[in-house]
């Protein structure tokens, strides 16, 4: 009897719950739900803040067709987290990277079908949460984000400090240059945010490390399935989780990613403040 291809008989051992609804919309949950979250104790003490620092957390990669540079990054990963799970989200990829990312040793969470890519970062958020993780980390597999930043970025999450640490660019500076449009985007979405209680120098970084409590709140019905941004770090800080930054450096992008790529920057714009005014309208 013929037997199905490995990729399809991994594809239908996925847990089905990790799989978010395709039709989400960026909706902030109830009041009364993040409240109870945010509210909830995180454990305290020199053992506890040990054993968060010390647990092994998630490095979560939402990748679609990034065959060509997800191989070295998984590599520099090894090398910059040993302790770390990696959790790949291969989002319906019509090219190699499920099966790169599996022979590199990474967990590969596959997706049928392109579903967003808000969508794959949910994906690794239950699966980081069914693990029981006391951290993880997003990261972008086009090589922007660099393994050697991560610690850095890690250390107040796991030690207890905030709920969300964001990378950013510009908190210090380091010589990221970005270009005359895109910087007047980020001036104008930064005001946005502030309307809506959060003050944060890289509004658009991808790069950032979440505590239990931080993924739980991602992984509700509310969560944005295309770009979650900054808006869902505003609905965190309204939501009563601490939220901070990092300085970090990162690469220039050297190939069009598949995030950035046609209609999508301005789609990106036009989702981003409309639901930040959103945010700021509305009251707490």
């Amino acid at each position: 009897m013929a037997r199905a291809p490995l990729h399809a008989r991994e594809a239908a051992a996925q847990p089905a719950r990790l799989l978010p609804l395709a039709s989400r919309r960026a909706r902030p949950p109830r009041r009364s739900d993040a409240a109870a979250r945010a509210r909830e104790p995180l454990p305290h003490g020199r053992v506890a803040a040990e054993r968060r620092v010390n647990a092994p957390g998630v490095v979560v990669i939402p990748a679609y067709n990034e065959e060509a540079t997800l191989p070295a990054l998984l590599a520099e990963l090894r090398a910059a987290l040993p302790g770390a799970e990696i959790a790949v989200v291969d989002d319906g990829s019509r090219d190699r990277t499920g099966e790169l990312a599996a022979r590199a040793g990474a967990r590969v969470l596959r997706h049928p079908y392109n579903l967003g890519y808000g969508a794959a970062l949910q994906t690794g958020y239950k699966y980081a949460l069914r693990r029981g993780a006391p951290w993880a980390v997003q990261m972008d597999a086009d090589g922007q984000h660099l393994p050697s930043q991560l610690a850095a970025l890690v250390e107040p999450v796991a030690g207890g400090a905030c709920d969300v640490a964001i990378g950013s660019r510009f908190l210090e500076p380091t010589g990221y240059e970005m270009g005359a449009l895109r910087g007047a985007g980020r001036q104008a979405i930064r005001a946005l945010a502030r309307l809506a209680g959060l003050d944060v120098t890289d509004p658009t970084s991808g790069l950032q490390a979440l505590g239990p409590r931080a993924l739980a709140l991602y992984a509700g019905d509310w969560f944005p399935s295309d770009y979650p941004d900054l808006d869902v770090r505003v609905t965190a800080a309204r939501a009563g989780l601490v939220v901070r930054e990092v300085p970090v450096r990162m690469a220039a992008g050297t190939r069009a990613s598949t995030l950035h790529s046609g209609w999508k920057p301005l789609y990106y714009a036009y989702k981003m403040l409309l639901s930040l005014w959103a945010a700021a309208t509305t009251r707490r």
